[in-house]
């Protein structure tokens, strides 16, 4: 089985990236000073992002801009692991913030941990799209 990966899955890979980085940047700017810790403030973050993103790339490149896989009907397992790479990615931002100080180094962890997140989403629906015989376009 060949897997074909063309334009609308790389625009749909860099607006989920993109914005997950962006959107978990301002949830930390917004969460920051509400006493929780840095670890829930990641996680936060990263399933915000997460999910922002991903209905995103949906609304963009699917009902917009091309043709694709759909990804309305992903079953909920595929959801399950998604929330799993957001807190495994959020964890990761997490650990990689603790060398830096200051509110700079807070937001930074907000879009890594969104970054981070998206990048492992992403990862997991290629996967799924390869094993699911649904060719990407």
């Amino acid at each position: 089985m060949a897997v074909k990966i063309g334009g609308s899955t790389s625009a749909g890979l860099i607006i989920l990236i993109l914005v997950a980085a962006a959107i978990g940047a301002i949830t930390t700017i917004v969460l920051r000073d509400t006493g929780l810790g840095p670890r829930t403030i990641a996680v936060i973050s990263g399933f915000v992002a997460t999910i922002a993103a991903s209905v995103a790339r949906y609304k963009v490149v699917f009902l917009g801009a091309g043709s694709g896989p759909d990804d309305s009907q992903i079953p909920s397992l595929v959801l399950i692991y998604a929330a799993i790479a957001s807190i495994a990615g959020s964890l990761a931002a997490h650990d990689i913030n603790l060398t830096f100080e200051g509110d700079t180094a807070t937001v930074l962890m907000g879009a890594l941990a969104g970054l981070f997140s998206a990048i492992l989403m992403a990862m997991l629906m290629i996967t799924y799209h390869t094993n699911s015989n649904t060719s990407l376009r």
